[in-house]
């Protein structure tokens, strides 16, 4: 049994280093995304660092990346930037991120 225990054990520890990982990695590119889109719009200082703080929130509405693209695609210019452009940076934004953290 102790061995089962153990193996259990491991199993719950690799999926909490996973978990804390995933997170690591998307507040990394949230921010990301939100230092780019801010300085799009022309924003700096402390209006910047709101509107990457309203990105980041934007993520915990719901499971998945789609609540980051809303925030984005509406507050860029759809005639300036497609979604194909947006989601093109989410994914740039998101394997820099990967890397960031790979590295740490």
């Amino acid at each position: 049994m102790t061995g089962l225990d153990e193996r259990g054990k491991a199993f719950e520890n690799k999926w909490a280093h996973d978990a804390e990982t995933r997170f690591k990695v998307e507040a990394k590119r949230n921010r990301a995304l939100g230092l780019w889109a801010a300085g799009e719009k022309g924003l700096s200082g402390q209006a910047a660092e709101d509107f990457v703080k309203a990105v980041i929130a934007a993520d915990f509405e719901e499971k998945g990346d789609e609540d980051v693209f809303r925030k984005l695609r509406g507050e860029l210019d759809s005639g300036k930037y497609s979604d194909a452009v947006i989601r093109a940076k989410m994914q740039e934004a998101l394997e820099g991120a990967i890397a960031a953290v790979a590295k740490a």
